[in-house]
């Protein structure tokens, strides 16, 4: 009589589970070599086995589209809200948060903490200044709390741009090592914030960088043919996210493919339109 009795117990609670598991598997999407992603406060990993395969979109202009079938989101942590995180991340959607670490804007809500003393000539963005990176007690609290931001948000992972101005005219007598130092403190500072870190572009400085990040985002390495220089982060099974913005994708794709990266196309402005490349073994 007790056996029949926990019988039927088993089977109502196997009932009851059935259909909350049908659920969550009808509402996971399925990739190809899809891995879990980690909770919202830990950093985020790139599996070695899945470097080459991520379908990714940059987005920094535009209202923001979460619908764009991507695995891997860069995106402004200003203007992105938790909400949209929150819904990109239901979708098992990887977030990268778009920092600007050797540059900054007038209208920044952190400018007044940058002093005069900091603050160089013109750079790539329109009004923007660069950055002394040599400064680095000043400059390592602001740069801390925009990274908490990105972490409060949601994003797992924090992308750094501007990180080359020792390439360009900044007023300041920057260097290579200078440069060298300053991404790797950042790459540090980032691990130490639960956010995984990736260089946006710093080609000349790869071979020495990439032990120290999770992964790079590369503007047009095709056009420019700078791209055997990332090599170096492919070898060691780390993602390469690469964008071209003038060439088709009939002319690029068979190319970045054959490097291993995850190559789109983009208009510059990065809005939500994109071209993307096919996945590496695709017919």
């Amino acid at each position: 009589m007790r056996i029949r009795l926990r019988t039927r117990a088993v089977r109502r609670g196997l009932r009851r589970a059935l259909p909350a598991c049908l659920a969550l598997a009808l509402l996971t999407p399925v990739y190809a070599c899809r891995v879990e992603l980690t909770p919202p406060d830990a950093p985020t990993s790139w599996p070695a086995e899945s470097a080459r395969r991520w379908q990714w979109q940059w987005q920094l202009s535009g209202v923001l589209d979460p619908t764009v079938e991507a695995e891997v989101f860069l995106l402004d942590p200003v203007t992105t809200t938790a909400a949209q995180t929150a819904e990109l991340r239901s979708r098992d959607r990887r977030l990268v948060c778009h920092v600007h670490v050797g540059s900054f804007l007038p209208t920044d809500p952190d400018a007044g903490r940058l002093p005069s003393a900091v603050r160089g000539a013109p750079a790539r963005r329109a009004q923007s200044r660069w950055l002394d990176v040599r400064q680095w007690d000043t400059l390592r609290p602001v740069l801390a709390d925009r990274f908490r931001l990105c972490r409060g948000k949601g994003f797992g992972a924090v992308a750094f741009a501007d990180a080359d101005g020792y390439t360009h005219r900044s007023g300041f007598p920057l260097d290579f090592d200078d440069q060298l130092l300053f991404n790797r403190r950042l790459a540090e500072l980032a691990r130490t914030l639960d956010l995984s870190p990736g260089l946006i572009n710093d080609v000349p400085q790869v071979a020495a960088l990439a032990p120290d990040f999770d992964f790079a985002v590369n503007e047009e390495c095709v056009r420019l043919r700078q791209c055997a220089k990332l090599l170096p982060f492919v070898e060691a099974g780390k993602p390469v996210f690469h964008v071209e913005y003038a060439a088709s994708t009939t002319d690029f794709c068979v190319e970045t493919i054959g490097y291993g990266f995850s190559s789109i196309r983009k208009q510059p402005h990065l809005d939500a339109w994109r071209q993307t490349c096919p996945p590496p073994d695709s017919p």
